[in-house]
């Protein structure tokens, strides 16, 4: 089963037609003009979740794949995206945990103005950090990435892992009828104030849980990304020993995950090696358990036949080569905090209002659900918005997220990348660097980084229903 809760399917087949899908399905290139140039469109189309023959769903698309093409550039080389908006509404794209200049950020009134039906932009940027990251709207963000605008943006390392094989799992989740169409009720009061829009069909690349093939003794890096709009996943791999490399884009000390889980909230990113120490012949389910009691197989490791690749596995050091992210002073440090509130059940009065969009609790018109500090901030960014803090270039902060609701917060920072120093008082291990960082309920996370990167930055909760409904807000670098 592959759903937190199933109010719209009726029919089992729809899922069973899924599970039947044999082979994963490679993410196809972006049409690449030259090396680091692309053009992409946004633009309606049509997917099949459950396979060839099963039901089309309406989507919209980059490229006309959901998710879009997998856009590969060079750590250190410019690059150059040109993206046509073909859809009836504006949209923009936001290149998530890229660190780039603040103009090619893709927040509508903040960064850019918007692109408008049949215009197009051009974002050019040179990214500093080999790794994972990923693009998605910024504009009506609960509806475009709900509806299918998503896609990977991998940035190589000047020299090459050594690995046998490099894929990527791209995954996303979809609130599906019982005809396969996208189920209405975006922004419902009941998403905004709780867990989100948390769908019922879970698909790894566009396709729903079949077999991935692997090779015995092949040693494999794996690109998890996770482009849900709420679904929290902790992914396990049954007789396998994930070892992690890299969080959100930038390497961490290698690491096998505590109790064997990978846990990956929206838009977070993590890197895993996988030495496939199974028997040719056997399977072995991936399953993701974050939910109690609501544990379903989310695809299969398939073993071929062959003879191993290897008998043993390979010798060579899994870490990866650090990023050149500036080191925080945190004797020196400017210090910050962020308190989140709000939610059903949450604690913390909402006492204003940014962005001119109501306040209290989420009513069916799109109020405020969620505050930080007192003011909510709705939508997806506009021009004018008065930053919750200001940083001088070079200052480097310390910044404290305080999570007083009870639900969980992926809380994303444009622009940076965070060294994360403690969760709840005990210091955090392997010296990781996230854009991302997850709350659960009551947590208190304390990290830093160097504001190296001047402009109007965004930082919100990625799960979009909380975004929408005033867990944003800015902060300024000058």
């Amino acid at each position: 089963m592959n759903s937190v809760s199933n109010p719209f399917i009726t029919r089992r087949k729809f899922l069973l037609a899924a599970a039947s899908i044999a082979a994963a399905v490679p993410i196809r290139p972006a049409r690449a003009m030259a090396t680091g140039e692309y053009r992409i469109r946004v633009a309606p189309g049509q997917a099949r979740f459950a396979g060839p023959d099963g039901p089309r769903t309406p989507v919209w698309a980059y490229d006309g794949t959901v998710p879009g093409p997998t856009l590969r550039l060079r750590q250190g080389q410019p690059a150059r995206i040109i993206v046509e908006n073909g859809l009836d509404e504006d949209s923009t794209v936001h290149w998530h945990g890229i660190r780039l200049p603040n103009a090619m950020d893709g927040v509508p009134g903040l960064t850019q103005k918007p692109i408008r039906p049949g215009e197009n932009f051009i974002y050019e940027f040179t990214p500093p950090d080999a790794g994972t990251f990923w693009y998605h709207p910024h504009a009506n963000s609960l509806v475009q990435l709900g509806r299918g605008l998503a896609g990977a943006l991998v940035v190589e390392e000047v020299e090459p892992v050594a690995v046998d094989r490099d894929i990527l799992w791209l995954l996303q989740d979809w609130r599906l009828a019982a005809d396969g169409q996208i189920a209405g009720g975006f922004g419902s009061a009941m998403d905004a104030s709780m867990s989100g829009r948390v769908g019922n069909v879970v698909t790894v690349n566009g396709t729903g849980p079949g077999d991935r093939s692997v090779k015995a003794g092949e040693r494999v890096r794996l690109r998890l990304a996770n482009a849900s709009l709420a679904r929290m996943m902790a992914l396990r791999f049954e007789g396998h020993r994930p070892v992690v490399v890299a969080i959100d884009g930038q390497p961490c000390d290698p690491h096998e995950p505590e109790g064997g889980r990978l846990v990956l909230a929206p838009a977070m990113r993590i890197d895993i090696v996988l030495d496939m120490q199974g028997h040719p012949g056997s399977r072995h389910a991936v399953i993701d358990d974050f939910y109690d009691g609501l544990a379903y197989t989310l695809t299969t490791l398939a073993y071929d036949a062959a003879p191993p690749l290897r008998t043993h596995p390979l010798d060579t050091p899994v870490g990866l080569p650090r990023n050149p992210l500036p080191r925080p002073d945190l004797a020196g440090a400017e210090r910050q905090e962020i308190v989140l509130q709000g939610g059903m059940m949450g604690g913390g009065k909402l006492k204003g209002v940014g962005g001119m969009m109501g306040m209290g609790m989420m009513d069916m018109n799109g109020g405020a659900a969620w505050a930080i500090n007192g003011m909510s901030m709705t939508g997806d960014g506009h021009a004018g918005m008065a930053p919750q803090f200001t940083l001088k270039r070079g200052v480097t902060c310390h910044l404290t997220m305080r999570n007083e609701t009870a639900w969980w917060h992926p809380m994303h920072v444009h622009g940076f990348s965070l060294s994360v120093i403690s969760r709840n008082g005990s210091p955090v291990p392997h010296r990781q660097w996230q854009d991302t960082v997850l709350l659960a309920p009551k947590d208190t996370i304390e990290c830093a980084f160097v504001a190296d990167n001047p402009g109007d930055w965004m930082l919100h909760c990625h799960v979009a229903d909380h975004q929408m409904a005033g867990l944003m807000t800015a902060f300024r670098v000058t």
